[in-house]
């Protein structure tokens, strides 16, 4: 195997790429990132839904979710839920 440096790796890197696999035997050095710390998954079978509303009735939800001790996802799903219930009737007919 060749072990002379390319002239242009060495001078985009500054060398250092071709020291780290010399001395590795890999170009990548860096360990595997651990996973994004934040948020989790929600539990259970849940996927994401995201819509645009009023910041006010967004501001007026959380709030709500903080005075109740849940979550502004679950007062949206019960909202969605009655709503469809309530309209189940009409959409049935179509």
């Amino acid at each position: 195997m060749d072990r002379r440096p390319n002239p242009l790796l060495q001078s985009a890197t500054n060398g250092t790429v071709l020291e780290t696999a010399q001395r590795t035997g890999r170009a990548m050095t860096d360990a595997k990132r651990s996973p994004k710390k934040g948020r989790q998954p929600p539990p259970g079978d849940k996927r994401q839904f995201v819509t645009s509303l009023d910041p006010d009735v967004i501001r007026r939800i959380k709030q709500a979710a903080i005075g109740l001790d849940t979550t502004a996802s679950e007062i949206m799903e019960e909202a969605a839920r009655e709503w469809l219930e309530r309209h189940k009737s009409k959409s049935s007919s179509s």
